[in-house]
């Protein structure tokens, strides 16, 4: 089951029992459903728990009684109310009017803040989604008309929060984060603690995977660092050893040919610690750059 998914199931099992706030959620639900208006309304969802709440909600709630209809492939499941008189008792029981040119949110509708998180849930049931925290941050709401996608947007950011928002395809409106810290902070107001907390661990072990890679990284890097630079070193250690011998240099130089020789990986720094008493770091580069040096003269 996708993240997405897991989300969708605790939003209803942790629907509320207060009876405003089941009707916020039936409400948000509802207004972002695939269809609502005085002839149709029409609730789509893969989650077949979603699909039995709705059903259980208006039953509840508006005493209309529908059925739970299943597709071909067992993917998603369809709630519809039969009858347009139903349609009208539902769009009358959230205070729409019958003459209204457009949908809009009626906050009238919610008694209390709580209800507006409650909303909130609903309408994410209905069309939000969210994208594997393994993966990318990304929570979006896939909303058909403008004034409601630019209400819903209002809503949100009474919240302090800045979601942003796009078009898709030329017709839906896209209201969405892609920040973690503003997903959290959304699921948690969704009542989505579980979800949220499952999102903060995969934060932290994805940014100890990318810390620990970038530590990999610059340590690849000072290895292929060092090692270019011994290179040319042994190069000419080599030259003086096959042309003169070690002996050819001096009892300081010799030495410091064989132990470059011994630690071919070693920083300057590191290597300047092989000696007794310690070399500094500048006193080893002196002596490999002479070594250098006398090679070139060969």
């Amino acid at each position: 089951m996708s993240f997405s998914s897991r989300v969708k199931e605790e939003l209803v099992k942790n629907a509320s029992d207060k009876p405003c706030c089941r009707k916020s959620m039936l409400y948000g639900m509802a207004l972002f459903a695939k269809e609502f208006s005085f002839e149709s309304v029409l609730f789509q969802t893969e989650i077949e728990a979603s699909a039995q709440l709705f059903k259980a909600l208006l039953a509840e709630l508006c005493n209309i009684k529908c059925e739970t209809a299943c597709s071909r492939s067992g993917k998603s499941y369809t709630v519809s109310v039969p009858e347009r008189a139903a349609c009208a008792k539902l769009m009358s029981f959230f205070g729409h009017a019958q003459n209204e040119t457009s949908l809009k949110i009626n906050h009238s509708v919610f008694d209390c803040q709580e209800c507006i998180s409650y909303f909130l849930a609903g309408a994410f049931i209905s069309c939000g989604s969210v994208s594997s925290p393994k993966s990318e941050y990304h929570l979006e709401f896939t909303v058909a008309y403008y004034n409601l996608s630019k209400g819903l947007v209002t809503l949100i950011r009474e919240l302090d929060l800045e979601p942003k928002s796009s078009k898709r395809g030329g017709a839906y409106n896209i209201i969405y984060f892609k920040d973690s810290e503003s997903i959290e902070d959304f699921l948690y107001i969704m009542h989505a603690s579980s979800s949220m907390f499952e999102m903060m661990n995969d934060e932290i072990v994805k940014e100890i995977r990318n810390s620990a890679n970038r530590r990999a990284n610059c340590e690849t890097a000072n290895i292929e660092k060092t090692v270019n630079a011994a290179s040319p070193q042994l190069e000419a250690i080599m030259k003086i050893k096959k042309k003169k011998g070690l002996s050819y240099l001096s009892p300081s130089l010799r030495e410091m040919a064989q132990k470059r020789l011994d630690n071919p990986d070693l920083s300057l720094s590191e290597l300047a610690q092989c000696f007794e008493p310690p070399l500094s770091r500048s006193g080893v580069n002196h002596r490999l750059r002479r070594i250098m040096e006398i090679a070139d003269e060969l």
